[in-house]
């Protein structure tokens, strides 16, 4: 029918339509009240500008607090080394375990635009108790070390549920601000994601050297006083922009589908599947918003899923009893990450090191620039965001066109190949950092910071390849109705890899100490603690996984999609990423 309506137009038709389609935005998307929203008057880098702001500033404070709190549990709650990191790496695991319940609210009930606004505020309130706690005198460590030590876990885990809905909820709604289905704003989108990454980036830079500045120099109240004032002035700005905004209606939970295709396909499970995947059902309509649709294509992977899309005629076909193709494949994308992420964990336990014991490593090397200035340890860990800027640029710039015409495809290698790359550098600087702490250990004068760069710069560069490929492939991969969790997703490998490295030195601990009989490798002083031998077991796991990861990878099936847009006089065309499907499309 709707080719037929569409051969029935007459050219003055067409291009109407097509004028249409540059005056407004057609992608499910609104405006601030509710209507379609004006191509040029909302939207990208009107709006998108405001939104990489806050991302700076929140950058700022969570690099401000994150690189110096392994410091500030040693030297200033007076914690043991192992218990100030297994602290630290379970505060860095909610964070980045946060996202996946701040992304589902998102997606599902709240919206983009409020979760970020509410999230903000109680990332604020966290930094105020912060300095609250670090300000007043009646509340300093020394004068009543337990209320310090509360308000300050209270704070800390407060920022942890801000950054929980913060984080992926803004993303994706920097990028909701581009409409795919429009030429120019899709290379704009495109922009956008290496602009997120600067100031992501920058805001890292910063937080890892003014911020901890002010702490070493002036105190660790002026330093949260400062970021929570960025933070604040930052969400000021994203407000200021709301006009401009394109919002999307949150439009329920983006697993019940997932579920109804279980059920549905455990209800069928005597059923035999037609060897014509065309026979299959799949319907042609529209999302939320009536205006753009996609479909995925049917693939041979979990084939027991396809019984949930049979047609029984004359029997049940409601919702729990039939599922679409389209639902069944979202479901098969979905359960074949879940191998991608457990085999990605490792190296989140790998990234964990860089903001605990490396930098512990560095608070006790010799950090003198010249004879009046003292490099802070937290700085140090500006090496590792240089190198990934350095990386990210290179491979983008460089690399990558390389690799295309090396290849063929389109983005030179694959993302999993990506990622596996990282994983590979990332086994490489745990190597180092173990021969660089046994030379410490054996060096008979104070070593210089600087053999830290090595370390440091190794893992700036798996960064630049691994987590940037992590956040392409959960991003792109998840079904369209789970962008802001597919986001957290991302965020969960970090925050796994944290929780699971608490796990490792907890179990190093108590093997290497014989139950806490004699000293083990996790020590007061770390000139008698052995960093080495447990930098080179994370070194061994990483490459014992590295292979699980390759067989896991290899046999991975990427989403196959086609994107049918729906025009305002009801004629139907293809935008792009078009791939011809065998299933039947019932209108």
């Amino acid at each position: 029918m709707a080719k037929q309506q569409q051969q029935g137009l007459s050219g003055h038709g067409v291009e109407e339509v097509e004028m249409e389609g540059e005056k407004w935005v057609d992608d499910s998307s609104v405006d601030h009240c509710g209507r379609p929203p004006l191509r040029t008057a909302t939207g990208s880098w009107k709006a998108a500008m405001f939104i990489i702001m806050i991302e700076f500033s929140e950058r700022l404070s969570y690099f401000g607090i994150a690189t110096s709190l392994m410091i500030y549990l040693t030297k200033v709650l007076h914690q043991d080394m192992k218990v100030a990191a297994e602290n630290a790496q379970y505060w860095m695991s909610v964070t980045t375990l946060m996202p996946l319940i701040g992304g589902f609210l998102a997606d599902a009930y709240l919206g983009r635009f409020a979760t970020v606004i509410l999230s903000t505020a109680v990332y604020l309130l966290g930094l105020v108790l912060l300095a609250t706690a670090q300000l007043a005198p009646r509340l300093s460590p020394t004068i009543a070390p337990g209320v310090h030590g509360t308000l300050f876990f209270v704070g800390i885990y407060l920022v942890s549920v801000g950054t929980g809905g913060h984080k992926p909820a803004l993303e994706s709604f920097g990028a909701d601000q581009f409409d795919d289905g429009h030429a120019g704003e899709r290379r704009k989108k495109m922009s956008y994601f290496n602009w997120w990454n600067c100031a992501l980036c920058s805001g890292v830079l910063l937080g890892v050297t003014v911020v901890v500045y002010v702490q070493e120099r002036v105190g660790w109240g002026a330093a949260t006083v400062l970021v929570a004032a960025v933070m604040g002035v930052s969400l000021v700005v994203f407000l200021s922009g709301w006009r401009t905004y394109r919002y999307r209606v949150p439009g329920g939970s983006p697993l019940t589908p997932l579920v109804r295709v279980a059920v549905a396909a455990a209800r069928k499970r005597h059923l035999e599947l037609p060897a014509d995947a065309s026979q299959l059902y799949e319907v042609a309509g529209t999302a939320q918003g009536g205006s753009k649709k996609r479909l995925l294509c049917h693939t041979d992977q979990l084939r027991f899923l396809d019984k949930a899309a049979i047609m029984e005629h004359g029997g049940e076909n409601g919702a729990w009893r039939l599922a679409t193709v389209t639902h069944v494949e979202e479901t098969k994308l979905v359960v074949s990450m879940v191998p991608i992420w457990l085999a990605t964990l490792p190296f989140g336990i790998t990234a964990a090191q860089v903001s605990t014991f490396f930098i512990k490593q560095g608070s006790v090397m010799d950090r003198r620039l010249g004879p009046h200035f003292v490099l802070p340890p937290a700085s140090i860990f500006a090496l590792a965001a240089v190198a990934m800027i350095a990386t990210v640029a290179i491979y983008d710039k460089v690399l990558e066109p390389c690799l295309r015409r090396a290849t063929g495809a389109e983005r030179g290698i694959s993302v999993l190949r990506r990622i596996g790359i990282g994983m590979a550098i990332a086994v490489l600087a745990m190597a180092v950092a173990a021969v660089v702490e046994r030379r410490r250990l054996d060096y008979a004068t104070t070593m210089s910071v600087f053999w830290l760069v090595p370390q440091f710069a190794l893992m700036g560069v798996a960064d630049g390849f691994a987590l940037v490929g992590l956040q392409e492939y959960f991003y792109d991969q998840v079904p369209d109705t789970m962008r802001s969790l597919g986001i957290g997703l991302y965020l969960s490998v970090i925050g796994a890899g944290s929780f699971l490295s608490s796990l490792v030195i907890s179990a190093a601990d108590h093997v290497s100490s014989h139950g806490g009989r004699r000293d083990g490798w996790f020590g007061k002083d770390l000139s008698k603690s052995r960093l080495d031998l447990f930098y080179w077991l994370l070194a061994g796991i990483c490459a014992a996984n590295l292979v699980f990861y390759v067989l896991v990878a290899t046999r991975y099936s990427y989403k196959q999609k086609h994107v049918v847009k729906a025009t305002r006089v009801g004629a139907e065309k293809n935008v792009g990423g078009d791939i011809e499907c065998g299933t039947a499309v019932a209108a």
